[in-house]
């Protein structure tokens, strides 16, 4: 029997190659973006609570409410944006499972979707099992900024989405309320949507502040935005993310949502409602403890022939190779594994068209030893 695939040029994520590449070689892996860390231990003994006090049952399909409620409450409190939590919050099986229900929600056959490049490696996929046509418009180099002119003219008609990733993964680059306010400008008069992924939101570094596609009024009507518990809690394992969108926005992305995984993990909600309402501080302690990640990982670099500009945000840093090696991303990423013991992800894995240069996204979410031994092996390249 034949099987003709909807994604026939799709094969087995980059992750996934590099992290099984790194297991067989014994390479540290700084490359697929799952923390060292352990969720808060306040949180997991909620859970714990919860598993065992019969909550192990379908949760209501859009989320269990009281966790609605606390999430509507975090919008408010660090955004100043009021949310309706049964009507604009839907709970999802992670930040991509929102971005996927989203996208075919409202993307049609023959509808386009912009995508800055580079982007992450879902978006793309997605919207072809949609019918959508990607378009894709390069970010500015060296910085990862949106140019503004370029997007313009990739806008036509047929526009029905416009992908946003702030902050930005790879690069770690931000967008603020003046690419936001360009952003509306722009679709102004249009029927365009916007999906803002906005996983990273408290990672964000050197005193900026991150600023959601919430906070702009002229947004705020077409736009889904997707946050990630995993991210924020060091438990990328539970799958666990929820979408902010207008009720009629939301109410489309239930649709599809219903018959993709129709809810999440009941008890997982409930331990979350219970930290979240308890401890409000942690999100405030995110920026330091992973900027520290950040700048111990330079400082273990310096002297080495690597070379990088500080990210901004995300777990993530881009390190220039250059001095190096002139092989592609892909080829030096395997060399490191097999040669160095060191597992990085090639950027031209999130774009179309690679740009001209030479950079590797390495994962500073580890421990001292973890980084320690990297940059070591690192500094004997």
């Amino acid at each position: 029997m034949q099987i003709r695939s909807k994604l026939p040029n799709v094969g087995t994520t980059i992750f996934t190659v590099i992290s099984r590449l790194a297991a067989e070689k014994g390479a540290v892996n700084l490359g697929q973006g799952f923390p060292d860390f352990e969720p808060p231990d306040e949180l997991l003994d909620r859970v714990a609570h919860h598993l065992r006090a019969r909550h192990n049952q379908y949760a209501p399909m859009a989320g269990v409410p009281a966790l609605l409620e606390q999430i509507a409450f975090k919008i408010d409190r660090l955004h100043g944006v009021q949310v309706d939590p049964q009507a604009e919050i839907t709970v999802s099986a992670g930040g991509t499972e929102a971005i996927f229900c989203a996208i075919q929600a409202v993307v049609h056959p023959g509808d386009e979707v912009i995508l800055l490049d580079p982007c992450f490696d879902c978006y793309a996929p997605t919207v072809e099992l949609a019918g959508g046509t990607v378009v894709r418009v390069p970010l500015t180099m060296p910085d990862f900024r949106i140019d503004f002119e370029r997007l313009g003219a990739a806008l036509s008609p047929r526009t029905r989405l416009v992908v946003i990733n702030t902050p930005h993964n790879p690069s770690g680059a931000l967008a603020d309320a003046d690419d936001w306010a360009r952003i509306g400008s722009l679709l102004h008069g249009t029927d365009t949507l916007v999906l803002s992924d906005e996983v990273y939101e408290h990672l964000v570094f050197d005193g900026r502040s991150h600023v959601s596609a919430l906070s702009n009024e002229s947004l705020r009507s077409r736009a889904f935005v997707v946050f990630s518990f995993g991210k924020v809690f060091n438990a990328t394992g539970w799958k666990i993310g929820y979408c902010v969108a207008p009720p009629e926005m939301t109410a489309a992305l239930r649709k599809v949502h219903q018959f993709v995984t129709f809810s999440v993990s009941t008890p997982v909600q409930h331990g979350l409602a219970d930290y979240l309402e308890s401890s409000p501080e942690f999100f405030g302690l995110l920026s330091d403890f992973y900027q520290a990640r950040r700048d111990k990982f330079i400082r273990l670099l310096a002297g080495s022939r690597f070379t990088l500009t500080p990210s901004h945000g995300t777990y993530f840093q881009l390190v220039d190779y250059s001095a190096v090696s002139q092989a592609s991303d892909i080829e030096f990423c395997r060399e490191l594994v097999d040669h160095h013991g060191v597992a990085a992800i090639p950027v031209s894995h999130f774009c179309e068209t690679p740009p001209d240069c030479r950079l590797l996204r390495f994962c500073f979410a580890k421990s001292d030893a973890t980084l320690e031994t990297a940059a070591e092996r690192l500094h004997a390249v």
